[in-house]
């Protein structure tokens, strides 16, 4: 009885071997044919601009709070004109395992997960990138959104201005 059982997982796996030798081979070649990724890959993250031209970054670190790695650093600076924004920026992407949670809870879309997937250096040095490496000229993936525009700070309009938001209240008007 055991001989059948022998003879039977033999048959098989030589029908497995046999049934993936038939079939076409799927190998790309790689520098010269690219494979492109679905959509929603999560690769390379870039720091995108609002439809104005400005950065989008407000440096409020919770990119680099979320970051289970730590791979995320970052200094706020401010302009005359209140606005704030990331003096520098840098990522370190030997330690990155790209898992998206940085662009998930920035509040100003300013990081995207591009599908870059071509990261790959000798020098480990070189894969830490600078805030000049990871900044595009396009708006990412929703070319609309302008966070001072909808948050409603008064570097474009006065608090409460934009159509969405009512007037701040007085909180000395609320007292009994």
């Amino acid at each position: 009885m055991s001989i059948f059982k022998d003879v039977k997982a033999i048959s098989i796996g030589l029908w497995t071997t046999w049934k993936h030798m038939l079939r076409p081979t799927l190998t790309i070649q790689y520098p010269e044919e690219k494979r492109t990724p679905p959509p929603r890959y999560r690769a390379r993250m870039v720091l995108t601009k609002d439809p104005d031209g400005e950065e989008r970054c407000v440096a409020c670190y919770l990119c680099s709070g979320a970051c289970p790695v730590d791979c995320i650093s970052m200094q706020a600076a401010e302009r005359a004109d209140g606005r704030r924004y990331a003096a520098w920026f840098r990522i370190n992407f030997s330690r990155c395992i790209f898992c998206g949670f940085c662009a998930e809870a920035c509040p100003t879309m300013a990081i995207q997960m591009s599908t870059d997937y071509e990261i790959c250096e000798r020098d480990i040095m070189e894969l830490v990138y600078e805030k000049e490496d990871l900044l595009i000229d396009g708006c990412g993936k929703d070319p609309d959104y302008n966070f001072y525009r909808h948050s409603g700070i008064g570097v474009v309009n006065p608090r409460g201005g934009n159509p969405d938001e009512e007037p701040p209240t007085d909180p000395r008007g609320l007292m009994p």
